[in-house]
């Protein structure tokens, strides 16, 4: 493992090809909307504030979709729990599952991430894994047909990085390529193309992409190279893509001329991301206080959150953003609906609020109203 620094913290980085599951470890944690067991409580009771899912201590990644979650352990086991429907839990079923159910007895999962109705997943020996429901090419295997455990992407062991929240897939392979697949509608797989595609995709032939980011809705995306630049495409009604316009994109466009973005959220209309120097910065729609500048006022290009330099991540729900500071603080902004926030209420908050005052968070997975963390002590 590597880790690079930036901006005040240290953000660490693994090699999927040849390492584990990277540090941190610990306990899990859930709250929100629970209509179908997405957390994991064995209930179905929804939780304003975080609440521990079972009592194992070893966890040490976590995703979460609309309606499902998904986990991996140190030892490598993927779980999943949540809504069922068209298999996107992977159990080989379409039932429910309240509590936290292994897939299959592999050991050598790395990664995840939690769509719509479906789920992708990357091993530690860089293949890419994906099930549940497939009509706009989501699952990427060349077909439209529901699959309720995992089938491998082709035939590739070089993919590094994924990321979904609804209806599209963008991945970046350990060779800085970039790749999209699913529903385009709105432009957002960035090929240049509104139509679905049912198997990854390149975008343009460049080889320094790092990371990428998908809107809960599907409606646009981003992407960060390895010089620090920002990337965005997808539907612009609410200048989300931080281009001072609204005019949708289909493919890359640069926001604004800066080379030290780190992270970046989108929900179903805005963009929150975090710098190197730790600052926070967002744009696009500001209903429900969502970019956290203390008003509801929509804008098109990047304005600073506050003026403090310790931020470290992003994570989008629907209306609203999870942060992490550099301290391990858990922050929320936004609509507070079903107690997506974990602030104990489902008030909208239109500047950051700390969510509880523990300070050793690490991990975190975030669907439409609700939203896991992994708490390392």
């Amino acid at each position: 493992m590597s880790n690079r620094w930036k901006g005040g913290f240290i953000q660490a980085f693994f090699d999927p090809l040849t390492e584990g599951p990277a540090l941190p470890f610990g306990a899990l944690y859930s709250w929100g909307t629970n209509s179908l067991g997405q957390l994991g409580q064995n209930n179905t009771t929804y939780r304003s504030s975080p609440v521990q899912v079972g009592a194992e201590t070893t966890w040490n990644f976590v995703a979460s979709g609309p309606f499902h979650a998904l986990a991996v352990k140190t030892d490598g086991t993927l779980w999943s729990w949540g809504g069922g429907a068209n298999g996107r839990t992977g159990h080989n079923d379409t039932v429910n599952k309240s509590s936290p159910v292994q897939i299959g007895s592999l050991t050598n999962w790395s990664s995840a991430a939690g769509g719509n109705g479906n789920s992708v997943a990357i091993k530690l020996n860089g293949t890419l894994w994906s099930w549940g429901d497939g009509p706009g090419g989501e699952l990427g295997d060349s077909t439209t047909i529901d699959k309720s455990s995992p089938v491998q992407i082709g035939s590739d062991q070089d993919w590094s990085y994924i990321s979904m929240k609804n209806n599209h897939v963008l991945a970046v392979k350990s060779t800085g390529t970039l790749w999209a697949w699913g529903e385009g509608s709105q432009g957002c797989l960035g090929n240049s193309s509104t139509s679905n595609v049912s198997s990854p995709v390149q975008i343009g032939s460049l080889t320094t992409w790092e990371k990428v980011f998908t809107a809960s809705d599907s409606s646009c995306s981003a992407a960060i190279k390895t010089d620090g630049t920002l990337w965005m495409w997808g539907i612009n009604s609410n200048g989300q893509l931080g281009q001072s316009n609204t005019i949708r994109r289909s493919s890359p466009v640069q926001v604004g001329a800066l080379t030290n973005w780190a992270f970046a959220a989108l929900t179903s209309g805005s963009c929150t991301a975090v710098k190197t120097d730790g600052t926070l910065w967002s744009w696009g729609s500001g209903g429900d206080g969502r970019l956290g500048t203390n008003n509801t006022t929509a804008v098109s290009s990047p304005v600073q959150v506050g003026a403090l330099t310790d931020w470290q991540e992003t994570h989008s729900l629907d209306s609203a953003i999870i942060a992490i500071k550099t301290d391990g603080t858990l922050w929320g902004i936004g609509a507070g609906a079903n107690g997506a926030l974990g602030t104990g209420n489902t008030d909208a908050v239109s500047s950051p609020v700390q969510i509880g005052a523990l300070s050793s968070w690490s991990k975190v997975g975030t669907g439409r109203f609700n939203a896991a963390a992994i708490q390392t002590s």
